[in-house]
């Protein structure tokens, strides 16, 4: 019993330690560019590449990134990939992510622009870099851009 006592409150002086250190700011993530990559059956697969900006003082190593897309409120595409590297302290560094967009992701997306008027198309990226422990450094990024003309919806049919 002294043992299960002696072992929970290590525990919580350990979080408490935890808790007094000096917070980060989190990586800032940002789309850099979208290249195809050979799909099979029904998806399509496209490398994304990140930009990763590190605004702290010390550097942010990894080991892994997962990453997921929505479009317009709905998921879109998601990948995962075992890239290792660093952010250096105040730098940045790009990392490609493979994704996949299924068949009926890019049927909803269809469906969604020809039944809606905003020409508008919101997007979230969120997503994960693995320290290769339970942690990690998650992060989002959110944007939007204008369809070209006639592919906006009810709104630009004639």
């Amino acid at each position: 019993m002294r043992k299960l006592l002696l072992l929970c409150l290590s525990c919580l002086v350990l979080l408490a330690a935890c808790a007094g250190l000096p917070g980060q700011e989190p990586l800032r993530v940002t789309l850099a560019g979208i290249d195809s990559l050979p799909g099979e059956g029904m998806e399509v697969r496209m490398a994304v590449k990140l930009r990763l900006q590190n605004p702290n003082d010390a550097p942010v190593q990894f080991d892994g990134a997962s990453l997921t897309l929505e479009l317009r409120g709905m998921d879109f595409a998601s990948g995962v990939s075992d890239v290792r590297g660093t952010v250096p302290r105040f730098g940045e560094a790009v990392i490609t992510v493979p994704v996949t967009v299924s068949a009926f992701a890019i049927a909803r997306q269809v469906i969604s622009l020809t039944t809606g008027s905003n020409p508008k198309v919101e997007f979230i990226g969120r997503g994960r870099l693995s320290d290769g422990s339970f942690g990690g450094a998650r992060f989002e990024s959110k944007g939007s851009f204008d369809l070209p003309a006639g592919l906006g919806g009810a709104a630009t049919r004639p």
